[in-house]
């Protein structure tokens, strides 16, 4: 019985994730290479979950957004974070109409489907946590009224690594609110050449809309119907648990480098974004290597690394690798 049901989960499957081919194509007419970035782009909007960027500038994180946000004909707002940025310049403030002798609601750019928080790091706590509130509420207010986000709703946020000074780093209880952390490398070297060739052209190609806003939403709702069985779930739980108590899976040494381990929004996350990545292979069940594709971006900024890890220059990708090779796969 169970098979015939995963027959036809797969099948339905097959059918309502077809669209994921026509935005990848579309994404790749302007985005050369960054096929990681693309691919947890879309994880993050199929699994309802924000993305946390690290990268040097130039890498086109921007572009990335925007290109997504073109193709599936939503809005798009860039929000670019500096130190003398107020929670109002973020989610809106009441102003006052002399016309009509009362306060009217003026909404912020946050009322996008997608928005990009340009180095997040910049702002001080109170706009972070205001940007962090509206990711987690799903909502604003304004005064004494609630406002809801328009759905899709995803916020991406990128940090500089490489420019620390006048900086506010996020505090890991709000770090922990993105589904995932990517890290954006440089292109190849044939890459790059078909970047100054794009962008050494007459014209740039025009992004064209293929999926509308309410496939998106129908979608999500196909992802959460896709199938895991108890034992992948017991992998993710060993997997977040081995981050807490490594000892417990016969990794001794790793006990000194972890100061705290993942929390169970990390299980979360990491069994939404696998059932995302499988949709997205085109698959109605989760396997094995689905939990590992994702687990990096899942994990990476949900361990804490004790002084004697940074003394060592052991990096948490490091210790994730170690995890991984030590749970049994089931």
């Amino acid at each position: 019985m169970e098979s015939v049901n995963i027959k036809e989960l797969n099948e339905r499957i097959q059918k309502e994730s077809a669209f994921v081919d026509l935005l990848s194509l579309e994404m790749s007419k302007v985005i050369i290479g960054q096929k990681q970035l693309v691919e947890n782009l879309l994880i993050g909007l199929l699994a309802n979950g924000h993305i946390l960027l690290e990268g040097v500038p130039g890498l086109a994180k921007t572009l990335a957004i925007n290109t997504l946000a073109k193709a599936i004909s939503a809005d798009f707002s860039r929000i670019q974070f500096t130190p003398d940025l107020l929670p109002a310049d973020l989610v809106g403030t009441l102003i006052y109409s002399q016309k009509n002798n009362n306060f009217e609601v003026h909404k912020g750019p946050i009322f996008s489907n997608f928005v990009l928080a340009d180095e997040i790091n910049r702002s001080p706590a109170k706009v972070q946590s205001a940007l962090l509130e509206a990711m987690q509420e799903r909502q604003v207010t304004i005064g004494d009224s609630s406002f809801k986000l328009p759905e899709p709703f995803l916020v991406m946020a990128t940090q500089n690594p490489i420019e620390q000074e006048g900086t506010y780093p996020l505090p890991e209880a709000q770090m922990d609110r993105f589904m995932l952390k990517v890290v954006v490398d440089y292109p190849t070297k044939e890459e790059e050449k078909a970047i100054i060739r794009l962008n050494n052209a007459e014209t740039m190609p025009k992004v064209q809309p293929v999926v509308s806003p309410e496939q998106i939403i129908a979608a999500r709702a196909v992802v959460k119907d896709v199938y895991m069985d108890e034992k992948i779930e017991q992998y993710i739980v060993d997997i977040v648990y081995a981050t807490r108590r490594p000892q417990d899976y016969g990794l001794n040494n790793l006990v000194n480098y972890i100061s705290y381990g993942a929390s169970p929004r990390a299980s979360i996350s990491l069994s939404m974004a696998s059932k995302a990545f499988a949709f997205i292979k085109r698959r109605g069940y989760v396997i094995p290597e689905d939990v590992r594709a994702v687990c990096n971006e899942v994990l990476r900024h949900r361990i804490g690394l004790s002084y004697e890890a940074e003394a060592e220059n052991i990096t948490t990708e490091q210790i994730i690798s170690d995890i991984l090779n030590a749970v049994i796969v089931p």
